[in-house]
This record gives structure tokens, C-alpha cells and sequence, in this order.
């Protein structure tokens, strides 16, 4: 039996993209995965590349396309803070240029898109919880600026796409996720503390630690993604798609060292500039469009994670 759909997943390497092309294969759909491997890992390829339906091409979508597909997830770009700041140009000409790259090949094709924006669009928000109506507090040329405001451009970028040309376009707003396929290393807190709290070490809070943020397991947010590019033409977004209880930074690192049954302690040390002190997501909306919210518990997901980082250490 042929494949229902032929999709691309632009940073299908990283972790929240190989884990989408997984699902996709899944659901019987042919998946292309570009990535240029900068951030992301081939190994989260391995067993993709045994399926006769994948194909991995190496490419910057900072740089044109040309590839025939019905339809595309647009998941490239990194991260996590160190990353995405360690090469902040590439970081906004990854978002910026690679989106208009790609609206263009969708333009071409008249196919769907999605664009995977991010709550960093909210800075550090005013209001808690964040609905999609809230507009962000985000300082422009602050070390985050090159994620925030990329991020909130392509949106735009997008919007007018959306409006201009009549595409059909999906603007998703990821909240913080994690799970099985995460870079270890890539200094993002869950992965951060895991690590720590299994080699012994202290694990690092900046801050006082009260600071909030919201998780959610990376199954319930693949779910999500496809839940959303399924719905009608006028369903648009920006969708907000996340954990809607929030947990201390305090509270998950107290866990962690409990549930690695470790013996570190916490250090604390003075709070990045623009890290904002809360940071979750009003999911209203998309309960109502396609009746979705996350099933996973914290220690449930914390559990198969830490599983996963013990098997790569």
C-alpha cells in the first residue's frame, strides 16, 4: 500500500523533529527530514534511516529548497539558550530567512505549513497565564533577542503569507518540553538537572529558584502538532501548546535529586538576564479546536527520561 502524504520536517534531526518524523512514519505518511546537523544529532536518525519511507537530506534552509512534498513542519531552529546564543546571526537567519525560504517553497507547491514559534515570544510575560492574545514583554536587543524576536518575526512572516497569498498556514506556541531524545547536554534545565543529579554533581538554579515554568512530556506535545496541522483551513493560530500547571524551578530540582535517588545538593547562582521569572501557557484554545491537553504526569515523563539519559551516560 502506497504512503498517504509526503512530508517535510524542516530540523527533523533535533529532538522535538526526529520524534515528529517517527510519528508521521507511523501514521503512514513518506518523510523527508532536512537538518544541517549544527545543533542537532544524526544519531536521533539512526533507526529513521532503516525506513525505506525516509529520507535525510543534509541542507540550512538559511539557503532555498527545492523538493516536492504536500506538506511542511517547520521545527528548525535551536532551542535552548546556550545554543541559540552561542551563533546569534545564524540564529535569526535561521528563523527569519529560513521561514521565507520556506513560505516560499509552500507558496510554489500550495501546500500547508506550520510553523513551530515558541512561548519565548511572550518574554517575560505581564500576565500569567499566557494566552495567545498577549501580545509579549521582550527586550529587542537583550542575549535571548536573537530566538524571541526571530521567532516573533517568522510569525509575522507567516501571518502575511497567510493573508497576502492565501496560504494555508499553522502557527503552534511550544512551551517547554522534554522527553526521551533530548540532547543531554544541551543545558536546558530538565536535562541540565538529570545529568547533575546522576554524576553527583550540584545541580545549578539561577536565581532564587521560585521562578515557574511549565512541562510537557514530548509525546502529548507530537500529539498536538498533529492534532493541529488536521484541523480546517481557517483554524490559523497562534495555538498555544503546552503544560498548563507550573512548577518551581525549586520544586523540579528537589524531585529530580529524588527520583535519581542522588545525593547532590543545589547551588544557586545569579539569574540570567531576560530569564523570566514565570512562563505558562493558557491552553483554552486548543482544548476547544481539537480537544486537546496533555495526559502525561511530570514524574511519568521524568521517569522514561531519566531512563533514557542513565542509557547515554
Amino acid at each position: 500500500m502506497g504512503r498517504h502524504k509526503r512530508i517535510l520536517v524542516a530540523g527533523g534531526a533535533g529532538f522535538l523533529g526526529s520524534n515528529l518524523c517517527k510519528a508521521l512514519l507511523t501514521l503512514n505518511s513518506e518523510v523527508v527530514c532536512l537538518d544541517n546537523l549544527s545543533t542537532s544529532r544524526e544519531e536521533n536518525l539512526i533507526f529513521l534511516k532503516k525506513n525505506k519511507y525516509f529520507k535525510f537530506i543534509q541542507h540550512d534552509i538559511t539557503q532555498p529548497i527545492e523538493v516536492e512534498v504536500d506538506e511542511i513542519y517547520n521545527l528548525a531552529c535551536p532551542a535552548s539558550p546556550p545554543r541559540y546564543q552561542a551563533d546569534a546571526i545564524q540564529t535569526l537567519k535561521t528563523s527569519v530567512l529560513g521561514s521565507l525560504n520556506l513560505l516560499e517553497l509552500a507558496k510554489k507547491l500550495r501546500c500547508k505549513i506550520l510553523q513551530a514559534s515558541t512561548s519565548e515570544v511572550y518574554g517575560d510575560p505581564l500576565v500569567h497565564p499566557q494566552k495567545e492574545s498577549y501580545w509579549g514583554h521582550v527586550n529587542p536587543v537583550g542575549k535571548r533577542s536573537c530566538y524571541d524576536e526571530g521567532k516573533r518575526c517568522a510569525e509575522t512572516f507567516f501571518m502575511e503569507y497567510h493573508l497576502r497569498y492565501g496560504l494555508e498556514i499553522k502557527i503552534i506556541r511550544i512551551f517547554n518540553t522534554y522527553g526521551p531524545g533530548m540532547d543531554i547536554y544541551d543545558g536546558r534545565v530538565i536535562s541540565n538537572f538529570i545529568v547533575q543529579a546522576l554524576k553527583g554533581e550540584p545541580l545549578t538554579v539561577y536565581g532564587n529558584g521560585e521562578q515557574t515554568r511549565s512541562f510537557c512530556y514530548v509525546d502529548d506535545m507530537i500529539n498536538a502538532i498533529l492534532k493541529i496541522m488536521d484541523t480546517e483551513p481557517n483554524v490559523i493560530g497562534p495555538i498555544n501548546v503546552g503544560n498548563p500547571d507550573p512548577y518551581s524551578i525549586n520544586r523540579l530540582a528537589e524531585k529530580i535529586i529524588y527520583m535519581t535517588n542522588s545525593e547532590s545538593k543545589i547551588a544557586f547562582k545569579d539569574l540570567p538576564s531576560d530569564d523570566p521569572l514565570q512562563r505558562c501557557p493558557d491552553i483554552t484554545y486548543i482544548k476547544e479546536i481539537v480537544g486537546w491537553e496533555p495526559t502525561t504526569s511530570l514524574e511519568e515523563g521524568l521517569k522514561r527520561t531519566i531512563e533514557y539519559f542513565k542509557s547515554c551516560l
